[in-house]
């Protein structure tokens, strides 16, 4: 049987993440035998198996792409050695299963197996619940294994992994109709019903274990105790007991979750409505499930709690559709009736329809913020109680390395900190598996908070400042402006002065700039959102200022964060110089108002970089904008003595290579130029040998040849006249 030995990159498709798919060279298919969506067997430290797909047109014929399932299960970390084989599968007769607690006790087996239709796996494989929909033969049940797994698990469940414990034949195996899926303990959750009752709820936890909400929840059950117990006192006092409140705040944060365990601690019985699901069906279906929940929570008895949860997506402030007008006549129906309370929960507050929030209907809010380092310490230390820790658990470390988590993205942390600890322990009985740091640092690597779903973030890996040669000036600047607001806040608040809100870099290109915000996100442990100036324009009238506040409120979300705003002269152009029918006016308007609105941005820095300051609106650098201007000038001699080490850190060089000399040459050349030089040298010593095993000064010689400065002298003397002109770092 063919076999090829390939490097393992991981991918960056979000079309084929976590669905056991990796993608192939056409040519490496056709010299192993395969037909698109063929098995194949992969073995690093691990054997495991997949689904080869076609990569995209020129993608190097070397490597595979895989996703960090699939790495996980190798045993391997990106840029290792992968073997690819074609596989063949048989159709499963049965597949023991395990996973965590929660899932075992919610998630029914026949939704496990849909969720495993169209993959293939083996024993000891951990697999995703993500339905596999990319594949063209797949059946179409992944809409209903997505609702199911939301309504079983929430809205976490893409993040959650099972392990295949056995399968029956053993090797690579595929579900079919008739396979039997069982959890290894023996447990069989019961099939939910197709359409579950919309007052189904997770169990509720107890109020002393929601940290960094008991504030807004001592205040929702003084509310609630008031309409129950002391009505009477409401009316004397010339108020109705009637009570609606909207709990806003990030998703994710724990907003239906507060509601529940503050009605549970008061026995009032909670009715759940899940609005999107509403909304998603037909309007005559739609109404009947809000009349029916409402209907049930009007007559039962005792105290009680209708919960609507994600309101704006039944009743959105733009163009709301008629089924709005039946659900609020409803809603107002509720909050009439002695003893219940509405509760309804939004991460979107200002997409809700200004009729929910009229006086006597839903006039009460609550905003629950994200959780800080201490408050995400305390949580994990909650999470984690059930599980066995080792001593070495440092959820300290954790928590600083998590930020814009909320309590959803921590869940989903644990959860793959155990599936770790249970691969680690392999088939040992595990009477003595712990849960240790390298697991929970493990997976911090495949999860990502729901904050940062898009994929306009800026990945920074391990790098830091002090990973970037020279630039004292340059760093110590973006340190004073940037990270001492977040590490400091309280020797702001001492002197009485606001910090930079935001600093713009300009420089020549390919002299740094990106590679400084990547390493300053690193070093102060930031998200970092990196959106191109041109992104964000749009000819439909609205789309873009829409853009950029949805761009700052994903920011908000996953504060600490930065937003780095690269070529930022193409988004915020002089105004009244753009023949665009006012596109770039409007976007500029809406930027000034994100940077220095009435609503003060919280833990959020902005970053600018260009090569044309000159062609930016001045007014976006003004105090309180990007008030900080920090030149990049090119590198000089000993930064491209540090370029080039960096650049040849994994080359191996002759002894005849002189870097010291070799920069010293190189005036004119831009960091850039000089890692391309060592690429091209590298490649001149594989034109003369592949099996070369070094790269000579001659080779070097050779590459600067065809590798010239990029750097412009007129363009160096403009950005130095200008930065002369103003205040700079």
């Amino acid at each position: 049987m063919p076999s090829v030995s390939l490097i393992a990159r991981l991918s960056s498709s979000a079309k084929d993440a976590r669905r056991g798919v990796v993608r192939l060279h056409r040519e490496v298919l056709d010299a192993l035998g395969l037909r698109p969506w063929s098995a194949v067997r992969l073995t690093g430290a691990r054997v495991t198996v997949a689904l080869a797909a076609a990569a995209e047109r020129g993608a190097p014929p070397g490597i595979v792409l895989l996703d960090e399932v699939a790495l996980m299960n190798l045993g391997l970390t990106d840029g290792a050695e992968v073997a690819i084989a074609p596989e063949r599968t048989s159709p499963a007769r049965r597949v023991e299963i395990t996973g965590s607690r929660m899932v075992r006790a919610t998630v029914a087996p026949e939704t496990v197996r849909l969720a495993l239709t169209g993959k293939v796996f083996r024993g000891g494989d951990a697999v995703s619940l993500l339905p596999q929909d990319v594949a063209p033969p797949t059946p179409g049940h992944a809409g209903e294994v997505r609702r199911r797994l939301s309504a079983a698990i929430g809205a976490t469940w893409t993040s959650e992994l099972i392990t295949v414990a056995a399968t029956d034949p053993d090797g690579a195996v595929t579900a079919q109709p008739s396979t039997v899926v069982t959890w290894r303990d023996g447990a069989a959750t019961p099939e939910p019903d197709p359409a579950p009752h919309p007052t189904a709820e997770p169990a509720p936890v107890p109020v002393a274990d929601l940290v960094g909400s008991r504030e807004p929840a001592r205040r929702l059950a003084e509310w609630l105790r008031l309409s129950f117990e002391r009505p009477e006192l409401l009316r004397r006092l010339g108020a109705e007991p009637r009570l609606g409140v909207l709990l806003s705040g990030p998703p994710g944060v724990g907003k239906a979750t507060l509601a529940r365990a503050v009605a549970t601690s008061l026995d009032a019985e909670v009715v759940e409505l899940a609005a999107p699901s509403v909304a998603a069906l037909e309007p005559r279906a739609a109404a009947q499930r809000v009349r029916d929940a409402v209907e049930r929570a009007t007559t039962s008895t005792g105290n009680r709690v209708l919960l609507l949860t994600d309101v704006d997506a039944l009743l959105p402030a733009t163009d709301p559709p008629p089924l709005a007008t039946i659900a609020l006549d409803a809603l107002r129906a509720a909050t009439a009736s002695e003893g219940l309370a509405v509760v309804v929960t939004s991460a979107q507050p200002q997409t809700i329809d200004p009729r929910l929030r009229e006086p006597g209907l839903v006039d009460r809010e609550l905003t629950l913020g994200l959780p800080d380092a201490d408050v995400r310490r305390e949580l994990l230390g909650v999470l984690l109680r059930p599980a066995p820790l080792a001593p070495d658990a440092d959820l300290a470390e954790v928590a600083e390395r998590t930020p814009g988590f909320v309590a959803a993205d921590l869940v989903a942390l644990c959860r793959e900190a155990a599936v770790c600890a249970a691969l680690r322990h392999g088939d040992a009985r595990g009477d003595d598996a712990r849960v240790e740091q390298q697991d929970l640092l493990a997976a911090l690597a495949s999860v990502r908070p729901l904050s940062m779903s898009t994929s306009d973030d800026l990945r920074t890996g391990d790098l830091t400042l002090d990973d970037v040669g020279d630039m004292t000036e340059v760093k110590q600047a973006l340190t004073e402006t940037v990270l001492w607001p977040l590490q400091y806040p309280d020797s702001f608040t001492r002197l009485g002065v606001e910090p930079p809100r935001g600093v713009l870099l300009y420089g020549p290109p390919g002299c740094g700039k990106t590679f400084l915000v990547r390493a300053l996100a690193g070093s102060g442990r930031l998200n970092a959102f990196a959106v191109k100036g041109a992104e964000l324009m749009d000819k439909w009238v609205g789309e873009s200022e829409r853009a950029v506040r949805e761009l700052f409120l994903r920011a908000a979300n996953a504060a600490p964060a930065l937003v780095f705003l690269d070529e930022v002269d193409a988004l915020a152009p002089r105004r009244g110089q753009s023949a665009d029918s006012g596109v770039a006016d409007r976007v500029v308007a809406a930027l000034l108002t994100e940077l220095d609105g009435v609503e003060p941005m919280r833990d959020v820095v902005v970053l600018g970089a260009t090569n044309r300051p000159e062609l930016v609106d001045p007014a976006l650098l003004r105090p309180g904008r990007l008030e900080r201007l920090v030149h990049v000038p090119p590198p000089d001699a000993d930064a491209r003595e540090a370029i080039l080490r960096s650049a040849a850190r994994n080359t191996p060089l002759a002894s005849d290579v002189d870097l010291a000399a070799l920069a010293a040459a190189l005036d004119g050349y831009s960091a850039a130029d000089c890692a391309a030089l060592v690429r091209e040298a590298a490649l001149t010593a594989m034109r003369e040998s592949l099996a070369a095993a070094e790269v000579s000064a001659e080779h070097l010689d050779t590459a600067r040849r065809a590798v010239r400065p990029s750097l412009d002298p007129d363009q160096l003397a403009a950005l130095e006249s200008y930065a002369r002109d103003r205040t700079i770092t």
